[in-house]
């Protein structure tokens, strides 16, 4: 469902919310209008998120793990606490490192149409 709303919107974290996109990779639209989409993700150690690009600007927070994030040219070991932002078309890769989970929630404007069959409808 396009994320046109017009009256605030509360989406619940809840187990079929979670989606498995790849091994070891789990997504959740957390929230989402027109603007913007959050997606909180769930990444285990020794995974990699294949390079890709996108038209959507990201912005993104690190929460917890580690790992070696490629964007355009650069190389970044990445941490709990490490914010970022990829423009738009910059390509990137995520490598996880270490021995714990990765947690990220990434911010994408405008929301991706291609990830809203994922997001249920508000719960209030």
């Amino acid at each position: 469902m396009k994320g046109n709303y017009n009256e605030p919107a509360l989406w619940r974290d809840k187990s079929e919310s979670w989606h498995e996109i790849m091994p070891g990779v789990k997504r959740r639209i957390a929230n989402h209008a027109s603007t913007g989409m959050m997606v909180y993700y769930k990444i285990e150690p020794g995974r990699i998120f294949p390079r890709h690009n996108h038209p959507h600007a990201q912005f993104g927070l690190f929460i917890e793990g580690q790992g070696i994030f490629k964007v355009g040219n650069e190389s970044w070991e990445i941490k709990a606490g490490d914010g970022y932002f990829i423009p738009p078309g910059v390509f990137h890769e995520l490598a996880t490192t270490g021995s714990t989970p990765s947690i990220a929630v990434d911010f994408f404007t405008p929301e991706r149409d291609e990830y809203l069959s994922e997001s249920p409808v508000p719960d209030s």
